[in-house]
């Protein structure tokens, strides 16, 4: 039997509803969603719009207009950064940002798109905004940041970048991968423009699901264009939400289960899912702290400022082979880079990587018991190997 860790990259198990609704679309939704009369083509179309409906109201967007379904966070991601940026324009991101990020600004800087990194102060809010604020130029036409890093679990303080943005009139952007389904986001309150999700991870959809939600999707430049069901006369993309954001077939299954992990995440609560995330984390924090050998990088997770996301190494074992021992003992975490250099050189191990874990719903304190009992033997064994 394997204990999953590795709930930041993907959450798994699914929920039994998940892959319950997710079979279910296969036979029961089957014909394209919005494409013909037929009764299959409109029960799969109502489905859907269900799921738009269901993220709407999780994330208190307008309307389920505004959701528009993607193949996971990076696209969403992509959709804003080359759908709303020009040459001579300037971005704003934080330190700590994934290559979901960081690549298509690079490859944006070379059409002449420039973009700055405000620094992050782990626990302090204040000096973090003011970062931002100090990174600001005249021709910044986005802010765009990761609510909670996936290495390290740093949350930074959105709703007040957001209020900053705005107050110089400026969009802003958060990407939700680590957060959605874990802590409460709210569009209405918060203002975010553009918000970019995963569905496979907090949320406990399908892999090859994600979403972007925004009240502006009018005002980005199309990156797909194609079939879309409606104005099929017409040679231009159309211009309403969510179909201008969302072209060829969809991805129903996936929607569908979808649309069952909210509804999971919703009965349980998204408070009580991250408390009892935390808690794991603070146990396994501690019991780490008391170990010779284990290198931690942050303090025990407080809700108000971390995810529950840790990541560590075993002074002397590289990050990778600590990972591939504990794959040996039936425990799966993520080791390496994390697909975020960035994370890596805030926290000065972009040489070495780190080993994370991140737990879900589903994980134990017997899970993480055996996660600090087979670390025990790994620094044994590697111990008896040097001597």
């Amino acid at each position: 039997m394997m204990v999953y860790l590795d709930n930041a990259a993907t959450t798994f198990p699914k929920p039994r509803s998940v892959q319950e609704a997710a079979a279910k679309a296969l036979y029961r939704f089957g014909a394209n969603p919005g494409r013909a009369g037929h009764q299959m083509s409109l029960s799969a179309a109502e489905e859907v719009y269900r799921c738009r409906c269901a993220a709407a109201d999780f994330f208190h967007a307008p309307g389920p207009e505004c959701v528009s379904f993607t193949l996971n966070c990076t696209h969403a991601a992509n959709y804003v950064l080359k759908g709303l940026l020009k040459p001579g324009d300037h971005v704003v991101v934080s330190c700590l940002e994934h290559n979901a990020i960081m690549r298509p600004l690079h490859a944006l800087a070379e059409t002449g798109v420039e973009f700055s990194e405000a620094q992050v102060v782990p626990g302090d809010n204040d000096q973090t905004v003011d970062a931002f604020r100090k990174a600001l130029k005249e021709n910044t036409k986005l802010v765009f940041c990761i609510h909670a890093s996936n290495v390290w679990g740093i949350r930074l303080p959105v709703e007040r970048i957001t209020a900053l943005a705005h107050e110089y009139g400026i969009p802003m952007a958060v990407d939700c991968a680590q957060t959605a389904g874990v802590f409460p986001i709210n569009l209405a309150d918060s203002g975010i423009d553009y918000l970019c999700v995963a569905g496979h991870k907090g949320l406990y959809g399908p892999m090859g699901t994600g979403m972007l939600i925004t009240p502006n999707g009018s005002e980005l430049k199309t990156v797909i264009e194609g079939g879309t069901g409606t104005k099929s006369a017409i040679a231009s993309q159309p211009s309403e939400m969510p179909e201008r954001m969302e072209s060829g077939t969809p991805n129903m299954p996936g929607i569908a289960g979808l649309h069952a992990g909210i509804q999971f995440v919703q009965q349980h609560g998204p408070q009580n899912i991250c408390q009892h995330e935390t808690k794991l984390l603070r146990y396994l924090h501690a019991e780490f702290s008391r170990m010779d050998r284990v290198h931690l990088y942050t303090p025990s997770p407080d809700i108000r400022y971390y995810a529950p996301v840790l990541s560590f190494n075993l002074d002397g074992i590289p990050s990778e082979e600590v990972g591939r021992e504990l794959d040996h003992y039936g425990i799966a975490v993520r080791a390496g880079l994390h697909c975020a250099p960035a994370a890596h050189r805030f926290m000065g191990t972009l040489d070495t990587g780190a080993v994370r874990v991140c737990p879900s719903y589903f994980t134990t304190k017997a899970d993480i018991y055996y996660l600090i009992s087979s670390v025990r033997k790994i620094l044994t064994k590697n111990y008896k190997r040097n001597v």
